[in-house]
């Protein structure tokens, strides 16, 4: 899964060109190429961040007793 390149493209930077873009797709004042080109971009950042969340996803530990001492799991997330 790809990381992000520098910190113009963190999840957070992404996700707010995202809902920029899908503000001008509702906003329905484009060109019909204008809004298809919108449309494309906002795609690629919606499968960007999802991509960046789903790499996040891996990384997280969950603590879990054992005994008295508590030990790192990998986070399954089924418990949501």
């Amino acid at each position: 899964m790809p990381k992000p390149k520098d910190k113009s493209e963190s999840f957070e930077s992404l996700f707010r060109e995202l809902e920029a873009t899908v503000a001008k797709l509702e906003a329905g004042d484009l060109a019909l190429d204008e809004a298809l080109a919108l449309f494309q971009r906002g795609m690629e950042l919606a499968k960007k961040c999802g991509e960046l969340l789903d790499h996040a996803e891996l990384r997280i530990k969950e603590l879990v007793p054992r005994g008295e001492e508590l030990i790192e799991k990998d986070f399954d997330g089924d418990d949501a």
